[in-house]
Parts: structure tokens; sequence; C-alpha cells
């Protein structure tokens, strides 16, 4: 997608059909979708380039779990950082690693990815 912040708002929403097509429960849906929000965000402010989008629904006997992957073309890598009780800004990738399982950056540094654990008994 071009790193267009009006594009933050459309990716919302088509994550949340993603997450009622995959039937994940509402109150985990919503960090799936706040997750989604501020790695794109955080893409499209920070990256270089084109911005992509990728989720995936990987459900197994042991586990089932839904990743999502943001990409840039920019080789410095996402990093989490430490904001002041005053700052409006610089609390993202804070938020996506208290509501995901795990979250990290590829090691181009081009990927900023994070998953969740979903349900057992769901796919």
């Amino acid at each position: 997608m071009a790193p267009d912040r009006v594009r933050v708002a459309q990716i919302r929403r088509i994550t949340m059909a993603f997450m009622r097509l995959w039937d994940v429960p509402d109150p985990l849906a919503e960090d799936v979708r706040l997750a989604v929000s501020e790695l794109v965000t955080n893409a499209i402010e920070h990256g270089h380039g084109s911005v992509g989008l990728r989720m995936r629904n990987t459900s197994s006997e042991l586990s089932s779990e839904l990743s999502v992957e943001v990409t840039d073309e920019n080789a410095v890598p996402a990093l989490l950082r430490t904001a002041e009780d005053d700052d409006v800004r610089g609390r993202g990738l804070f938020l996506v690693a208290v509501l995901s399982k795990e979250w990290g950056v590829s090691d181009d540094g081009m990927t900023t990815w994070c998953t969740f654990l979903l349900p057992t008994g769901r796919s």
C-alpha cells in the first residue's frame, strides 16, 4: 500500500473483517486491530517506500496462532523505546509488546512482526 496515514483506518477495518472471518473473539480481535494499527503507522511514519501487511492464522494440533507482519523498505529496525509521561507519541511498540504473545524484527530490519495465541478449538 502507499505510505499514507489515511490507509491506517482502512487497514483497521480490513483487519476486523479478517478477525470476524476467522472467528477471533472480540477482546483478542481488538488487541490484534490495535497492534496492526500501531505497526502500520510506524511503517508509514518511519519507513520508506510501500508498506505491506500480512496476517496469517496458523493452526496445528499443538497450537493456534495468528501472526502479523508489516514491511517497509527501511533497513533500520523498529526499536522499543521508553516514552516519558508527558510524551504524546512513542508507545506503539510498547503496546504491541504488551498485547501480543511475542514480537520482533526481521534480520534485514524491514519487517516488524508479532504473534497472538488463539483460543483452543478455533482456526
